[in-house]
């Protein structure tokens, strides 16, 4: 599996994404992604909130304001690491508990 980036997040996680899953991610399942890892990796890096999934207590939703809009990476944490599950651009942050705020 080739890496195709790493990041430390501010929660202090190393979160990775593959080169094939994020042409999963950006070419199927969220195009208007594709192109925008360097946004994705400022979101990890340097997210404006961290929220904690309702519903799976290993994913943690990242967020960053993009134009008038959001971008959300969704990341599973694995002990000290964690992989890219998807991302996306939304118009608001979802439910859920914050973890960590800018």
């Amino acid at each position: 599996m080739e890496i195709l980036f790493e990041v430390k997040t501010a929660a202090g996680k190393i979160i990775r994404t593959t080169k094939t899953h994020w042409e999963l991610i950006s070419k199927l399942k969220h195009p208007e992604m594709e192109g925008k890892e360097t946004e994705v990796k400022s979101c990890l890096s340097n997210p404006l909130e961290i929220r904690k999934s309702s519903e799976d207590t290993e994913v943690y939703l990242y967020y960053s304001p993009y134009m008038q809009y959001y971008i959300c990476v969704v990341a599973k944490h694995l002990n000290g690491d964690g992989f890219i599950i998807t991302a996306y651009i939304t118009d608001k942050i979802k439910e859920g508990e914050t973890v960590w705020k800018r």
